[in-house]
């Protein structure tokens, strides 16, 4: 029997309006997706939770400007503002977010030298979460992944999930992109070759 899971990513505050990178529509999906919990074997929650002076974060970097782009040993980043720092308000997930459902949270993000876009792998594309061997032992083969935001955090999930072998659907209704200088096209494009199905 193939069970399923919804994998919710980053509904946090600091990615829903007034946060520190607020993502436009962001809160909008918070009331559609607790209900869409209740279809599925497993819920999984995403959290970003980054200590202070992330690598990621412009302000850790001397003259850059959030949004600018900067070489890291594991590939380009794109330096952030401070954004879900470790136990602060804007890290925490959006108050009307139904916790409770969930039978995993994820937190990513928690290195401080290196970035963590994807649920399965920090960016430098091969150290892994530990969301994989969860999915695997409780025989779930079958992602559907909703959050935000689309063009970063979940497109990243999507892609590696289906590298991994699942099969995996994005409900593009449930997710708010950022949309940075093209990236959510490419991003969709990018989920399309990975064998992702666009819902």
């Amino acid at each position: 029997m193939s069970l399923s899971a919804l994998i919710v990513i980053d509904l946090q505050n600091d990615f829903c309006p007034s946060g520190a990178l607020a993502v436009a529509g962001g809160d909008e999906i918070v009331a559609p997706v607790n209900a869409l919990m209740a279809q599925f074997d497993a819920v999984v929650l995403t959290q970003d939770w980054h200590p202070a002076g992330h690598s990621s974060f412009a302000s850790s970097h001397k003259g850059k400007a959030p949004f600018e782009m900067i070489d890291m040993p594991y590939g380009p980043q794109v330096l952030w503002p401070d954004h879900c720092v470790q136990a602060s308000q804007g890290a925490q997930f959006h108050p009307q977010l139904d916790t409770a459902r969930a039978d995993l949270i994820i937190r990513k993000g928690y290195n401080p030298a290196i970035d963590s876009y994807s649920a399965f792998f920090e960016n430098d594309r091969a150290t892994p979460t530990g969301l994989e061997g969860y999915l695997r032992t409780r025989a779930i083969t079958r992602l559907t992944m909703v959050g935000l935001a689309l063009d970063f955090c979940v497109n990243y999930s999507a892609v590696d999930a289906a590298r991994l072998g699942f099969d995996v659907t994005v409900r593009q209704s449930l997710c708010r992109a950022i949309d940075m200088d093209g990236s959510l096209a490419a991003a969709l494009e990018g989920m399309k070759a990975a064998g992702v199905t666009l819902a």
